[in-house]
């Protein structure tokens, strides 16, 4: 066997799959390095895909030629669209997956990819001279080299778990922490730090009285994740909900001592927004309950996870605290909940490529850049592959800006202000959200990744097949006149005022209450153009319906984006000693001293940097 590489991924997590793949599909000769090549792309936590923003992401990756849809859709056992109520342009996808099948699609399509070879072994040492990568030394002594390595190591760089009192080393239960990597890496000037999470007991259905809890069903319309046109095809199951209560509560705030998080054993930082059972108790004081959600596994296990309830008390304690609620008075767990830390490292140490400023062909993705979801990480390994191929090759990195993908946002916000918790993505976090929905992903991405190389043939010709029809159905709302005694019986009907004169059908399909599939009952020229369009043909209507319904908000944030693009066209990488800048304040001049921006605008969103800071380099360039 020749270890010999263009790009070596190290870890076969969500990151380092995506990296994989990606590199491997852009041409690039690639090895992915994982320690069991039986749980690659393994679900740690809950085997759930999307969510708020999260969604958002993954049809971004499928866009951009990437594999995490069509894993999840092959693998999904309850899809739901979030965000419903506050309307399409902000809808999310999310779905329930079975474990043990998305791996399988995972490693299906790995086994698959052409200029793709997995390896089973761990890294310990990188080698590399002059702060240039060169290769790896694995834990047997096996050398393997490459033009550019991918660090997507994910909790196991000196991974510790924690029970109560009991610290397991591990990065994740039942599997062996890496202790020397962060080590060598270290050498090469990479400064790190570490992170914890957590993740909730397991729960065996037999032992769940469900008639205590309410379900939550899944959807069955044409959604899914991916763009191609392929569909679901496992028996889609409930979630359940109920609730905790004052017994619980009584039970965890009596033992807050054993609790790792609060008598000192856990220091590293947590996130926030996904805290623990205890945590919550604590923010929270006067809330007489919580949500919980149990979710199932898989299809065939009876194994479920219990969302709200992550936890790293004593096995016992979560036990005796859930026997308290009446759905889980006779629970069986299969495993508790526990806490894990780990090593990252400050992703403000990255270029916007994802590769390291500090050693040449070195990028990072996924959760050993702070960031924690699937998504996330799913993104960064697709962008770290494209960019770790395109370096092979001496080619310019491929960079998204805000306005163009959550993806975008995620690095930029990585580079520019670093983490001081698990980064996770949320629409809030974006400027541009109206521009970046979960329907026009493959309008926004499909081409560019074409042109790259990563996204094949027969997605970009869908792709032209889409959008040659969405501009027809657009052409023939834009031009179609429609007169009052053709539509006011039907507008009365539905409660919105009649027509006074003729107006273009653009017009009618942009009132709230009108959409396309009630108004083609009434329009027989309407509903035959939607009924002849190519595959997926309710997704095309809907995004020729969200184009029309958003059309003033989208061309407002489309031109507030072109505005703030001047700023990205403003490189300012190594112009300024930016010590000797006395006109700036203290704070701007050590961070941009510590980030070196590549432009102003990224030097305008980091924290400690002022509009007047920003002004004074404008005047220094001539601007």
């Amino acid at each position: 066997m020749n270890f010999k590489y263009d790009v070596l991924v190290i870890g076969g997590g969500h990151a380092g799959c995506e990296a994989a793949t990606a590199a491997a599909n852009m041409g690039a000769r690639t090895c992915l390095l994982t320690m069991d090549m039986n749980k690659i792309g393994q679900m740690s936590c809950n085997p759930a895909v999307g969510g708020i923003a999260k969604g958002q992401i993954v049809r971004e990756i499928d866009a951009l030629g990437g594999q995490m849809g069509l894993v999840t859709d092959a693998a999904a056992i309850q899809f739901r669209m979030l965000n419903r109520s506050k309307g399409p342009a902000v809808w999310s996808p999310r779905a329930q997956c079975d474990r043990k099948k998305f791996i399988g699609a995972w490693r299906k399509i790995l086994d698959n990819t052409d200029n793709l070879d997995i390896f089973q072994d761990q890294a310990e040492e990188i080698l590399s001279k002059d702060n240039k990568v060169l290769g790896i030394r694995t834990i047997w002594g096996i050398e393997i080299f490459s033009k550019a390595i991918i660090i997507t190591a994910g909790t196991f760089l000196n991974g510790l778990m924690h029970i109560g009192q009991c610290q397991v080393e591990g990065g994740r239960c039942s599997e062996p922490a890496v202790h020397h990597l962060t080590d060598s890496i270290s050498r090469l000037g990479i400064a790190s730090a570490r992170m914890k999470t957590g993740t909730p007991v397991r729960i065996d259905r037999r032992s769940v009285h469900f008639d205590e809890m309410e379900p939550q069903p899944g959807e069955t319309d044409y959604h899914q994740f991916s763009f191609l046109d392929r569909h679901r095809e496992l028996p889609q199951l409930p979630c359940w909900t109920c609730n905790t209560n004052e017994k619980v509560h009584e039970i965890l705030r009596s033992k807050l001592s054993d609790s790792p998080l609060f008598n000192g054993q856990i220091q590293s930082i947590g996130p926030r927004y996904c805290p623990s059972i205890e945590t919550k108790l604590v923010t929270f004081p006067g809330k007489e309950s919580h949500p919980l959600f149990l979710e199932p596994e898989g299809i065939d296990t009876n194994e479920m996870y219990l969302n709200g309830f992550s936890s790293s008390m004593p096995w016992e304690i979560q036990l005796e605290a859930l026997r308290q609620i009446p759905a889980f008075r006779d629970v069986k767990i299969y495993r508790p909940g526990y806490a894990i830390e780990y090593d990252y490292f400050d992703p403000t140490q990255l270029k916007p490529s994802l590769e390291s400023k500090l050693a040449e062909g070195l990028f990072f993705a996924g959760q050993v850049n702070g960031t924690t979801g699937y998504e996330e990480a799913g993104g960064q390994g697709t962008m770290a592959g494209i960019n770790a191929a395109l370096f092979c090759t001496g080619s310019e990195p491929f960079i998204m800006h805000r306005d163009e993908s959550y993806i975008g946002v995620l690095i930029d916000d990585l580079t520019t202000k670093g983490v001081d918790e698990p980064y996770r993505m949320f629409t809030s976090r974006a400027e541009y959200r109206i521009l970046l929905r979960q329907d026009d992903a493959d309008a926004r991405l499909t081409e560019r990744a074409y042109h790259l190389g990563i996204a094949k043939r027969d997605r970009y010709d869908w792709w032209l097949q889409k959008k040659e029809y969405v501009q027809r159905i657009l052409r023939f709302c834009n031009e179609t006149t429609i007169k009052p005694k053709e539509i006011n019986g039907y507008l009365e009907a539905l409660g919105t005022a009649p027509l006074r004169g003729s107006v273009k059908l653009a017009e009618l399909i942009a009132r709230p209450q009108v959409n396309f599939a009630n108004l083609s009952e009434q329009l027989p020229a309407l509903k035959n153009l939607l009924n002849t369009a190519p595959n997926r043909q309710q997704e095309i209507s809907e995004a020729a319906e969200i184009n029309i319904k958003y059309k003033g908000y989208i061309e407002r944030e489309r031109t507030f984006a072109e505005k703030m693009h001047r700023l990205e066209d403003i490189k300012i990488k190594g112009h300024f000693d930016y010590a000797s800048l006395h006109d700036l304040s203290t704070e701007c001049r050590q961070k941009l001293e510590r980030i070196q921006p590549e432009t102003l605008a990224q030097a305008s969103r980091i924290p400690g940097v002022s509009p007047s800071d920003i002004n004074v380099l404008l005047i220094l360039m001539g601007r």
